[in-house]
């Protein structure tokens, strides 16, 4: 178990994950959920998954409020300082059903489902774009100064 102050100070990804399988959403469905909450933070997803009326929605909530559960008893996070580091849709095994027609016919069709896998990780973790920018900054004016001595 890795506490905030550990993971600070040796400056390692600390990543939360939960799970939920064989969810009878078919995948394209909770995709276009997904896609509008990406990268966000924690509450402010929840928020959206809360107003989104897409049937995807509802296994999304349960499974972030899981992985926002495991930070906070697991690893000891923060709630306010988790962010939606990735969101992986995919397809489960399908059921295969069967529609019955006219004149003893069947029409074959397949009941969908997906497996949803969230991963959190905590802002403080991720390395932030200014101070990517700023390390590539000094490394261009030590190149310039370089070439004019």
């Amino acid at each position: 178990m890795i506490n905030r102050t550990e993971a600070e100070e040796s400056s390692i990804d600390v990543e939360i994950t939960a799970y939920s399988k064989g969810v009878r959403v078919s995948t394209r469905k909770i995709r276009l959920v997904a896609d509008a909450i990406r990268k966000l933070p924690v509450d402010q997803a929840l928020g959206y998954l809360s107003m989104i009326d897409k049937r995807g929605a509802y296994s999304l909530a349960k499974t972030l409020n899981s992985a926002i559960a495991n930070a906070t008893n697991n690893a000891k996070l923060e709630r306010s300082g988790l962010i939606i580091k990735s969101l992986e849709i995919n397809e489960a095994q399908a059921l295969k059903r069967f529609h019955p027609s006219t004149k003893g016919r069947v029409h074959p069709y397949k009941r969908r489902g997906t497996h949803i896998r969230v991963v959190l990780t905590d802002n403080k973790s991720l390395p932030s774009r200014q101070a990517g920018e700023a390390r590539i900054s000094k490394i261009e004016t030590k190149e310039k100064e370089e070439k004019l001595t």
